[in-house]
């Protein structure tokens, strides 16, 4: 008998139809949306409860099994690939449940496979909701394993700023309860942030007490192109700096522009611009785009649209998250590889622009998208599978966004992690010292090392 079979037995009664093994069923889980090619687990198990997490866990250790947690399957840096052979992945998708609302306090409690979009939908009636807006429909699992943000940080905070408690499942079974309800604390280590952003490499989250927000009276949405990619980044950071409230700020580039048009119909000019979103009165809204009205203007700015019916707004957001698929669309057949960096505010335009050129002088066609109020900004690399050059070329171009980065004070990723795709830049960026500190953490809370083994470390 393998160990394989092993563990599929010790298991079968307890889960049922809830233990996946076919191989067509297992080749879901070695699929994402980055371009890392990895295995398929060996076995997938859907747990309804946390009792039933601590027995995945304890019984997979027992059998040395490694244990990955999965759940939208939207990450880019194969967050949640199974690379070990003997890998029993956890699917949190049916932990769907919101276990309370807490409308006076502001609060939300979740099981960790609950989407943001399902969340929102639960809130719809309250006058509140969950602000965190990574584009694609994650779970909120995933988004703190990621320490995800998005669209609305640069008004909201990332998840580091949403996530007020946890239960996690520890490497030997334990569970364990971080944080409280309350809105600061100065009580102890603070495990709650450990634990978000370590990619399920300490722990399994199996509940999430967010931080919730007051629906805005009003929203109104604008595009705003601009002469030049200068000129567009000086009004982001001029509007930070004048410390105007806005609620989203992104950037797209001329060829993000272009494959929106193309898969939109936006019917937009084709360069560089800014999609923006304001939340507050009808008032304070009017006060604020006049303020950023007359910042862009000197700028070199041109049309500012407003787009204030749901109707408008809707089709104006759905164009910028479907950005991904609309720039595969410019080259049938191809793949993409998207990735990021951070830097200090003020070092932006630089770091956009050395992209730029870097992917100009390379021959790539690759969008650049950024959520330019913090900083962030992405490189849609769309490739044709098969050239090897024009992929090397990508990665050229990736480390000198990288090490620009770091070199500025900056970051290798805002908001992808680690996963397996900048475990090297990880290194470059905290040093040995630090990372050694890290994996100390790591070896303490996981000994056998069997919680998402190989990703964030070389």
């Amino acid at each position: 008998m393998t160990n394989h079979s092993h563990l599929a037995d010790r298991l079968a009664d307890r889960f049922g139809s809830r233990l996946i093994t076919s191989t067509a069923a297992l080749e879901h889980y070695a699929q994402s949306e980055g371009p890392h090619e990895y295995r398929p687990p060996d076995l997938v198990a859907q747990p309804l409860t946390v009792e039933e997490v601590q027995c995945l866990v304890v019984t997979a250790a027992e059998a040395s099994y490694a244990v990955v947690g999965f759940g939208a399957g939207t990450s880019l840096e194969g967050n949640a690939a199974s690379i070990r052979p003997r890998t029993l992945c956890v699917d949190f998708s049916r932990m769907d449940n919101i276990k309370a609302i807490r409308s006076s306090d502001l609060i939300a409690t979740v099981e960790p496979g609950v989407t943001r979009e399902a969340l929102n939908l639960s809130l719809k009636d309250t006058g509140l909701f969950f602000p965190v807006d990574p584009g694609a429909n994650a779970t909120i699992g995933g988004m703190i394993a990621t320490r995800a943000s998005g669209t609305t940080t640069v008004q909201y905070g990332s998840m580091s700023d949403n996530v007020l408690a946890l239960k996690v499942v520890m490497a030997d079974g334990r569970l364990v309860s971080t944080g409280t309800l309350a809105r600061k604390s100065a009580s102890g280590y603070d495990l709650t942030h450990l634990f978000t952003g370590s990619e399920g490499t300490l722990g399994l989250i199996v509940e999430a007490s967010l931080r919730l927000h007051g629906q805005p009276e009003s929203f109104v949405s604008a595009t705003w192109d601009f002469e030049t990619i200068e000129g567009a980044v000086e009004t982001v950071m001029s509007t930070i700096q004048a410390s105007i409230p806005i609620a989203r700020m992104e950037l797209l580039d001329e060829a993000a522009i272009r494959a929106c048009n193309h898969q939109s119909k936006l019917g937009l000019v084709e360069r560089a611009t800014l999609f923006l979103e304001f939340h507050g009165t009808p008032n304070s809204i009017a006060e604020r785009l006049e303020l950023v009205t007359a910042i862009g203007m000197d700028c070199g700015g041109g049309q500012l649209k407003t787009a204030r019916a749901t109707e408008e707004r809707n089709l104006l957001w759905r164009a910028r998250h479907h950005a991904l698929w609309a720039a595969r669309s410019m080259i049938p057949g191809s793949r993409a590889w998207i990735t990021d960096i951070c830097v200090p505010i003020s070092e932006l335009g630089s770091a956009i622009n050395l992209a730029k050129s870097k992917i100009t002088e390379a021959g790539l066609f690759a969008p650049i998208l950024g959520h330019v109020g913090d900083g962030n900004f992405h490189v849609f690399f769309i490739l044709p599978p098969g050239d090897k050059e024009s992929w090397a070329k990508a990665h050229l171009v990736n480390e000198a966004m990288i090490s620009h980065a770091l070199s500025v004070g900056g970051t290798c990723t805002g908001e992808h992690g680690i996963g397996l795709g900048k475990r090297k830049a990880l290194l470059r960026e905290h040093g040995e010292e630090s990372i050694s500190v890290m994996k100390t953490i790591k070896t303490a809370l996981d000994p056998r090392n069997i919680l998402n083994p190989g990703k964030i470390f070389v």
